[in-house]
């Protein structure tokens, strides 16, 4: 399989679940008589980040690879996309603002080219963390073992917080692109 045929559709699916659940998170508050905002910051653990954080961090995740597997600088705008969900705690924003980087993060891959990094698989890159640490790796590498699990763990966060705020979710909300593969005549229930 080619890098851009793995990364993109990957991401896409995971950004177009999370779109799915903040739908439902959007029902549940109004059929609470609350606001969607108040699910922004709610944690598994006193020491996690909080749900406005994690979708933000997941934002952010999704977009890096499109620079870095380029050579190209991650752009301000972007960092900033980073540096929002850092202060999160402080300043979780709002629900619309949470969605609005979601939806960016779709449209940003939405707009890539089918072949765009595959030349990239085996090319060098120092993928450089802000606390100063650095790693080597290939474009392949960076992909598998970087840019996909970092997406993978802000999005399951981003699951278990809304499922322990009683969000109606289940594993056909974390997997609904499957449906595109399911043969005809074969769902339970049917």
């Amino acid at each position: 399989m080619h890098l851009t045929a793995l990364l993109v559709p990957s991401l896409t699916n995971q950004l177009a679940a999370v779109a799915g659940w903040l739908d439902k998170a959007e029902a549940l508050a109004a059929e609470r008589n609350t606001v969607a905002d108040d699910f922004l910051p709610l944690r598994l653990a006193p020491d996690m980040f909080p749900l406005a954080t994690q979708l933000r961090f997941l934002s952010f995740q999704a977009q890096e690879p499109l620079y870095r597997l380029r050579g190209e600088s991650v752009p301000d705008a972007l960092l900033q996309v980073r540096q929002e969900g850092r202060d999160a705690e402080e300043n979780p924003g709002t629900w619309p603002q949470a969605r609005a980087r979601i939806a960016e993060a779709s449209a940003a891959l939405a707009a890539v080219a089918d072949d765009a990094f595959d030349a990239a698989a085996t090319a060098p890159l120092a993928h450089d963390l802000p606390m100063g640490m650095v790693f080597d790796m290939t474009g392949q590498s960076y992909v598998r073992d970087w840019a996909l699990p970092q997406c993978a763990f802000h999005q399951i966060v981003t699951y278990a917080i809304l499922r322990q705020a009683g969000v109606p979710l289940g594993k056909v909300d974390f997997v609904p692109h499957m449906f595109a593969y399911l043969r005809p005549g074969t769902m339970p229930g049917v």
